[in-house]
């Protein structure tokens, strides 16, 4: 018998070492490369797109950062469903989609919430003819009212981000016409405009006047 070691790298243990272990930090041929695969779930992938969005998300962009991979409504459909009974809700805000409180909760929530940035009695009431006689143009807000509309009211409807323009009416002149944008309706918490009271209503609760001779 030989009392020469035997070296560690050889004999029948080396001969079956498979070839991917062989040399320290070989990587082997079937180990997916970092990011390969088929991309992230369609669902946390859209849920996660929601949370970081600053305003509603037209359903045709999520269906654009999907692509081919799943429709956009059935993965929206799923999110409202997971969403139902918790404090946040997916709500359909006009065209678009988004991550609203459990309106139930908002009582518990008005004293950390900020409220709603103080508008005059004037905005207001623009901001009512616009809403629900759009498109209109400024004369005819004007004569809804029954006062001029100084200039600074439509600003800061605009500012405040309620009001934008709507195209141009095709008269003399080709006065501009104003309409709501989805900040207005996610911030009154309508779906659309149809959810808005109709103006009989209103009437009868003495909340609107109707125009003489109307």
């Amino acid at each position: 018998m030989s009392d020469t070691p035997r070296d560690p790298a050889s004999g029948p243990a080396a001969e079956t070492r498979p070839e991917g272990l062989a040399r320290s930090g070989a990587r082997s041929a079937s180990a997916p490369e970092p990011g390969a695969g088929d991309g992230p779930d369609p669902v946390a992938l859209v849920e996660a797109f929601l949370f970081a969005a600053s305003e509603p998300v037209e359903e045709r962009e999520i269906q654009a950062l999907l692509g081919g991979r799943a429709e956009a409504g059935a993965v929206l459909e799923r999110l409202r469903t997971r969403y139902r009974e918790g404090g946040v809700r997916l709500e359909r805000i006009g065209r678009g989609w988004a991550f609203r409180t459990a309106p139930e909760l908002a009582p518990w929530l008005a004293r950390t919430v900020r409220p709603l940035r103080r508008l005059s009695r004037a905005a207001m009431e623009t901001l009512a003819v616009i809403a629900w006689q759009q498109p209109v143009t400024r004369a005819e807000i004007e004569a809804v009212r029954g006062v001029s509309l100084s200039a600074g009211t439509l600003d800061l409807l605009v500012e405040v981000g309620w009001v934008a323009p709507k195209g141009r009416r095709e008269v003399p002149g080709r006065p501009l016409l104003w309409g709501t944008t989805p900040a207005f309706l996610d911030a009154f918490g309508l779906a659309s405009l149809a959810d808005l009271p109709k103006l009989e209503e209103l009437a009868v609760g003495g909340l609107f006047k109707p125009p003489a001779g109307d």
